[in-house]
């Protein structure tokens, strides 16, 4: 079984690369929302340790559930993947699973003071895997899919800032709790959308948004969500940096001419490509921009 588990970890959800997303999702929210509120005195310590496992640990709770919802599907369209191929077996996955979501659970039930939005988080989480219990409905609708599951990414968001505002005596509804709640989601909902747009000649059986809206209509969508996206993104980081700022401005400026060649021309590159260049960027200029802010507090 753990040799298995090995291949589908390594080709599906490679855990060192993981842990160490779980963790800038963390921290970026964590020290984004206390820069803008003033707070100056970090206390890091075990809780912290265990937000970013969970966030680890929910990651692969997607990864595997959409594995299993799409296990048909995958075994005619993506056969050569781990689970449709036969080399990992869902017994497996399901045992893997179990051990570490009780691990999870246990930690933030004990440990952690927002379990209320942790018990929320994962009773979204578990009734999205079973499609809300309307699964023909769904699942044959990919407009509808995106609105009942991409959300689940602003409240792993929320969870993170629950946290944060209960341990330092901060309100929950505040202009940059919102911000931050929405300036991490909407890299989600950019990607989740970029990646089902292709060109006329390249749609295939698989439904793309592309295939259903034209593929015009939809990257002009995506365009929009970029440019509401980066005003959050500035105004979270006008405090912290103003050349972050400006990085952020010629990024989305960048973006926003690709958006453009794509649509006069779509042969012309993976729009999926652009966007997520244009997502490491914005979100490696948010990290860096506090962490030298950070830097420049210690050192002086």
């Amino acid at each position: 079984m753990f040799g298995r588990l090995n291949i589908y970890f390594r080709e599906m959800y490679p855990l060192l690369p993981r842990l160490g997303l779980a963790a800038i999702m963390f921290f970026e929210i964590y020290f984004v929302l206390l820069l803008n509120t003033g707070v100056r005195d970090f206390r890091i310590g075990f809780q912290e340790a265990i937000g970013v496992f969970t966030i680890f640990v929910f990651l692969m709770i997607l990864r595997i559930a959409d594995d299993f919802k799409d296990y048909e599907t995958d075994q005619r369209l993506f056969p050569e993947r781990a689970l449709p191929s036969g080399r990992v077996h869902k017994k497996d996955l399901a045992m893997a699973l179990a051990t570490i979501v009780s691990i999870s659970v246990l930690l933030n039930l004990f440990f952690m003071n927002n379990q209320g939005w942790f018990l929320f988080l994962y009773i979204y989480g578990t009734l999205m895997s079973f499609w809300f219990f309307k699964k023909d409905k769904i699942q044959n609708s990919l407009p509808l899919a995106l609105v009942t599951h991409n959300p689940v990414m602003m409240i792993l968001n929320i969870y993170t800032i629950t946290f944060v505002c209960y341990k330092y005596q901060l309100p929950l509804l505040s202009l940059p709790t919102i911000l931050l709640a929405f300036t991490m989601y909407f890299p989600s909902l950019i990607w989740e959308i970029s990646r089902k747009i292709r060109a006329p000649k390249d749609e295939t059986a698989y439904v793309t948004y592309s295939k259903l809206f034209g593929y015009q209509k939809v990257t002009r969508f995506v365009a929009v969500i970029t440019l509401v996206d980066i005003v959050t993104n500035i105004l979270l980081l006008w405090k912290i940096s103003l050349l972050g700022v400006l990085v952020l401005i010629a990024n989305v400026l960048w973006m926003m001419v690709q958006f453009g060649q794509y649509i006069k021309d779509p042969t012309r590159f993976n729009i999926k490509e652009r966007v997520e260049r244009y997502t490491y960027i914005t979100e490696l200029t948010m990290v860096v921009s506090v962490a030298t802010y950070l830097l420049m507090r210690m050192l002086g």
